[in-house]
């Protein structure tokens, strides 16, 4: 009789789930910026190419589990030392697949020195029917540092006909300097995500969208030319120590060709990695 409940009532599957880490730090050398610690745990892997012309370091972080889904974890620490200056990105965009109900959980905390500089460049985000998104984004600068930050989403991919009928994103960003907060900022969609897009007051029924932040000295040089590459699906402010965009576009290659130009202005005109050339 307890083999006939047993097989009746069977113990629920615990499914698989992806688990990613990564803590980098920087510090100086005779003047130049150098890796000082690395960790890397599950999923997560860091690698540092060496970037063609620039002497600053660049990091690439890499997902081996190949996307992420409900009930995976992710992210990444990366601290920079007083005067140094590095570029974190990733190898390609990272895709949210379909949840059976829990979110999958990114992450990532930056702290920056007196004097560094970190431009934080990771590629698209592609968000799938039914995929869950909670992702999180907190920054300490000290002093004068420097930072450069992007997120894009992509809901769905255009090419491929896909429409987002459910799914859940929750993008939260924290930017504070000198323990005061600089910058916050929430987005959460879900639901029916490709109705609640298409209002005018929400992305007008464009499928991917950009979050650009600078955080530094005398953010307001940028505007003009920022407002130029934009172009009227978008806009761009600068108040209090920083510059602020929002870009949409109909498709994420769209996205992108905005994107560069606006990147390479804020980064003073240093090229992007290597990764983000299509």
């Amino acid at each position: 009789m307890l083999a006939i409940d047993h097989l009746q009532n069977p113990t629920p599957t615990r499914m698989q789930r992806a688990h990613g880490q990564a803590r980098v730090s920087f510090r100086s050398r005779d003047g130049r910026t150098g890796l000082d610690r690395l960790f890397q745990e599950g999923c997560a892997k860091l690698r540092f190419p060496r970037p063609l012309g620039a002497d600053d370091p660049q990091a690439i972080l890499i997902n081996t589990a190949g996307g992420l889904t409900g009930g995976d974890r992710f992210g990444a620490e990366v601290e920079l030392a007083a005067g140094t200056r590095a570029c974190l990105t990733t190898q390609a965009c990272e895709r949210i697949y379909r949840s059976t109900g829990a979110d999958a959980v990114v992450t990532n905390r930056l702290r920056l020195a007196a004097g560094a500089r970190l431009d934080w460049l990771p590629q698209e985000t592609i968000l799938f029917d039914g995929g869950r998104l909670s992702r999180r984004l907190d920054v300490d600068l000290e002093g004068d540092a420097e930072l450069v930050a992007v997120e894009a989403v992509l809901f769905g991919r255009q090419a491929m006909g896909e429409t987002l009928r459910s799914g859940h994103l929750h993008d939260r960003w924290r930017i504070r300097r000198g323990g005061r907060l600089l910058f916050a900022d929430d987005l959460r969609v879900e639901g029916d995500i490709a109705a609640r897009l298409a209002p005018q007051a929400a992305l007008a029924g464009h499928h991917a969208m950009a979050t650009v932040l600078f955080a530094g000295a005398a953010p307001e040089r940028f505007l003009d030319q920022a407002r130029s590459i934009i172009g009227p699906a978008g806009g761009a402010s600068a108040w209090n120590g920083k510059f602020l965009a929002r870009l949409v576009a109909e498709t994420g290659l769209a996205l992108r060709r905005r994107l560069e130009p606006l990147l390479t202005l804020l980064m003073g005109g240093r090229a992007l990695p290597k990764v983000w050339q299509l």
